[in-house]
């Protein structure tokens, strides 16, 4: 569950743009009239990219939950109760980029604890759940990814950088830090989950028969 619930300084006002409201034209195509309540999850997901896209912080403000329970005819408690659960929505500003450690078994077996460390280093950040103090940055423990044959994976708002140690972490940060963010992936020489450097077997192909087709 998400225990950080909604800051007491919020927006007077929240209104979608041009982009939001053609996004959720396509949303609701998806869903008969009756029940476009089950929109409340994808409609959240649009105001928090939009948070992101116009201020830079990607979160959820209570207008904007207060304009999702209008436009789906639901009781506004409805919507907040889903935005509070899900800890992948941020009721409260977060920074620029949001680093999310996945430290559950696979990724703490794989080095996760030197990943959150060179996150700390970088950022100044001491402890999960803070912003960084030039806003740029905040560091949130996350549970599974399911990218476990990569790990440890460390999720930059919603891309995954995958297979990270702490000089990759700490490097990668330096660049969003400048302004530029790598493609996210393997950051060692392998493709997708295929082994690093290349696959393991089925390396020979065998020659059909003549009169195979």
């Amino acid at each position: 569950m998400n225990t950080t619930w909604a800051p007491a300084e919020q927006p007077d006002s929240f209104a979608f743009d041009d982009e939001s409201e053609a996004e959720i034209v396509n949303v609701l195509k998806k869903y008969p009239e009756e029940r476009k309540a089950s929109a409340v999850m994808p409609l959240l997901y649009v105001a928090q990219r939009q948070m992101g896209r116009v201020t830079g912080s990607a979160w959820i403000p209570l207008a904007a939950m207060d304009d999702i329970a209008r436009r789906l005819e639901m009781a506004p408690i409805r919507v907040y109760e889903v935005a509070s659960f899900y800890t992948m929505f941020n009721t409260k500003p977060i920074g620029r980029y949001h680093l999310q450690v996945c430290t559950t078994t696979p990724c703490w077996l794989r080095g996760s604890d030197a990943v959150t460390e060179a996150c700390r280093k970088a950022t100044g950040i001491h402890h999960f759940g803070e912003t960084s103090a030039d806003g740029l940055f905040t560091l949130t423990e996350v549970e599974c990814l399911g990218a476990c044959a990569n790990a440890p994976i460390l999720q930059v708002d919603d891309d995954y950088y995958e297979d990270m140690d702490g000089p990759r972490t700490e490097a990668l940060i330096a660049d969003l830090r400048a302004g530029r963010k790598p493609e996210a992936g393997p950051t060692i020489n392998r493709m997708c989950s295929a082994p690093e450097g290349g696959r393991k077997t089925l390396l020979e192909t065998s020659a059909s028969s003549p009169d195979q087709k």
